[in-house]
Order: structure tokens, then sequence, then C-alpha cells
């Protein structure tokens, strides 16, 4: 999916975020901003390129100038601490549901909430988030489909997304891995992008007990997955798994404009902007677990009466 003329407000305002939490004196924040507003895609001259490498061009003039290579750094540990303090809790939710893999399911996809490009969600809020699992229901075939997947796969590779959510991926993977026999491997960033999963956050939640934690290999603060800058091991990996699961915005939007993409991929993320609602044809801020092949969706979520 290629940068929008939509995509341009929500990178700016990111951008001053970054900014303000790298440096302190108005003045520098404006000449900043100023080199910031010299990336091409930011002012109309290119459109052949996703929202994620733009944010990267972004983030590496803001380290530049700042010297800061990791802004949110101080959020993401916010976000790791308080969703590993709720961890136990969501964890006795699971297990005494009547489908504890569905509803860890519904906990990993919420968890996309976390999210440094939207509107901050204040970090004691996402609790009411998760709340809303309950509510969240999945077609009832194409979740059979998934499971029909799973039931075969011997190799499952998981590209994590953000801080905070790398908990309700190690809540949905111990899940995974109590039903099935399956060996995962749960891929970070190997620079800090936004509040994407590193593997120092990686190392906080403990994500390693549950899955085989490794790094993209993209040498840069890119928030996505281009599949030729990865290391030769995860591309490699990329065609030898049996299922993918790729969550979040950025892992979307750089896949699904990758040429040799014939994988069968998993999407797991939420509709946070016009963008994504038309692509799966459903309303703002709904649940998105979806196969997609060829510009098609297969399934989404929603918070309809029914289904599970």
């Amino acid at each position: 999916m290629l940068i929008q003329p939509q995509c341009l407000p929500c990178i700016l305002n990111m951008s001053l975020s970054a900014i303000q939490r790298a440096v302190i004196r108005s003045d520098e924040i404006r000449e900043i901003f100023e080199t910031v507003l010299e990336v091409p895609a930011l002012g109309g001259k290119c459109w052949d390129v996703t929202s994620a490498e733009v944010v990267e061009q972004v983030l590496i003039k803001i380290a530049a100038y700042s010297g800061n290579t990791d802004p949110f750094r101080g959020d993401k540990a916010k976000q790791n601490r308080l969703m590993s303090e709720i961890y136990p809790i969501l964890e006795q939710r699971i297990a005494s549901s009547g489908n504890p893999l569905v509803a860890a399911l519904k906990y990993a996809v919420l968890g996309n909430a976390i999210d440094a490009m939207v509107t901050a969600l204040p970090t004691d809020k996402i609790e009411e988030v998760l709340a809303d699992a309950g509510k969240m229901h999945f077609d009832q075939g194409d979740l059979a489909h998934f499971i029909d997947k799973l039931q075969h796969s011997k190799t499952v590779l998981y590209l994590g997304d953000n801080a905070g959510e790398v908990v309700l991926d190690k809540l949905f993977i111990a899940a995974l891995r109590r039903e099935y026999n399956l060996k995962i491997f749960y891929v970070v960033r190997s620079r800090p992008a936004l509040n994407d999963v590193t593997m120092e956050d990686a190392a906080f939640t403990g994500i390693s007990d549950v899955a085989h934690v490794m790094e993209n290999g993209i040498d840069g603060p890119l928030p996505g997955t281009v599949m030729r800058r990865c290391s030769q091991k995860l591309q490699k990996l990329f065609y030898r798994s049996d299922l993918i699961i790729s969550k979040g915005g950025g892992n979307f939007e750089t896949l699904s404009e990758y040429d040799g993409l014939n994988n069968d991929i998993t999407f797991m993320l939420l509709s946070k902007c016009s963008i994504y609602c038309d692509y799966f044809s459903v309303p703002l801020n709904r649940p998105i677990f979806a196969n997609v092949f060829g510009r098609r969706s297969i399934f989404t979520g929603n918070f309809a009466n029914g289904g599970s």
C-alpha cells in the first residue's frame, strides 16, 4: 500500500511528537521540523513509497539533528511495564474463557491500538480497549480456515509490531503452543522505529519464553518489513514457514507492496484510518484479521453479535 494524501497529516503529527521527545528548546523544534519537511513525499513530490518508508526518512533526519535514535524509548518502557503488570489478569481471563485460543487472538488484535502513528492512546486506557474483546467476533467459516491452516503447520513466522503489544502477542503465542505443536519465530526490529518492538522490549517482556526471537536485519528505523532489506536468514524463513502472521499497519503496508508476495499471510491490525477502511471494507477502528492475497480480503473481525 503506497502513501496517500491522507497519510501526510498522520506522519506530520508523528514527526512533531518524535521531535518534542528528542529535543527540548522551541527553536530546535522549529529547525528540525524544517528539515523534516524536506522529505520529498511530505511535499507531495513522491508517491511511489509506503508510509513506513517515509516515516523512516523522517526518523533518520530527527536522529541526525538531535543525536537521539530512539525518541519513543520512554513510551515503550511504560507500555511494556503496564502490559506486563496486567498479563496475569489477561492470562486468567483467557484460561477461563470458553475458547482460550480465540480469546487470546482477540487480545492480540486489539493490542494494535498501542501505536505512535495515531492519536496517542493514554497507556492507562489500553485496559478499556481490551475490555472490548468480549464484543469482538470473527466469522465462523473464516476462523475455521485459519484453524485448519494451524493444524497443518509446523513452522510459524510471527512479525511483531509495537512495544506493549508484544505482551499480548506473547499471550496469543502461548495459546497457540498449548493447542498445536508449532515452532514459532517472533521477529522484532533491528533498529528503533517509533514505538515498535525491538530485542530490548522482547527481553523485558519475556516473549522468548514462548517463541524464538530474532531481528529482521533491516539497518534503519523502518516501522515495517521490506523483504529485500531483511537478513538472508529471515528471507529464507519467510519462504519456508507454513504460516506467516503479520501484526500492525506498517508490516501490512510494506508487505502488500512486495512483488514476491505469494505466501499465506494472516494480517492482524485495526482499521485506524480511512485508507484501511476502504481497503478492507470495514468501518473505522474495527479489528482486522485477514488473509490478503492479490488484494483480496478473505476475513475480517467485527463487534457485531454472534460468532466467536
